[in-house]
């Protein structure tokens, strides 16, 4: 296994909650369809929208900065020029990796996760590392 795949399937092995940010109650968007196969794969997802109050059966809430328990990781579905908007409250909150999905990419505020000590994966889909690299289903 490749060390950057290793990395990977640790955090995914570590991880019991994953906030989503922008995750649709519309079970056709792709938020919804991934952050559903988390939770089907024993993840605790925390929904962050501030339009809705609620998805998968968890409360939903308007930012991460509103999260009061432990995030292990923050997996993000927003447009990459909105990611330093998210920085702040990903640095306070300390995950351990912030996540975001396959065609976002911001690299000044991965540089910014990274120096904080938070480990920052670009431009890659969870769930397709997930079935990939988890050694055992949770």
């Amino acid at each position: 296994m490749k060390p950057e795949d290793q990395l990977l399937a640790s955090i995914l092995a570590g991880a019991e909650t994953i906030a989503v940010i922008g995750l649709s109650v519309d079970p056709s968007r792709t938020s919804h369809r991934i952050a559903s196969y988390m939770q089907e794969a024993g993840y605790r997802v925390i929904p962050i929208n501030p339009g809705i109050e609620s998805a998968l059966g968890e409360k939903a809430y308007p930012s991460l900065g509103d999260v009061a328990e432990r995030i292990d990781i923050v997996n993000v579905f927003r447009r990459s020029e909105e990611i330093p908007a998210l920085v702040d409250d990903a640095i306070e909150k300390r995950p351990r990796a912030f996540w975001m999905q396959k065609g976002i990419a911001h690299p000044g505020s991965a540089r910014r996760l990274e120096d904080a000590g938070i480990t920052t994966i670009q431009n890659l889909c969870i769930k397709t590392a997930h079935r990939e690299l988890a050694q055992t289903p949770r």
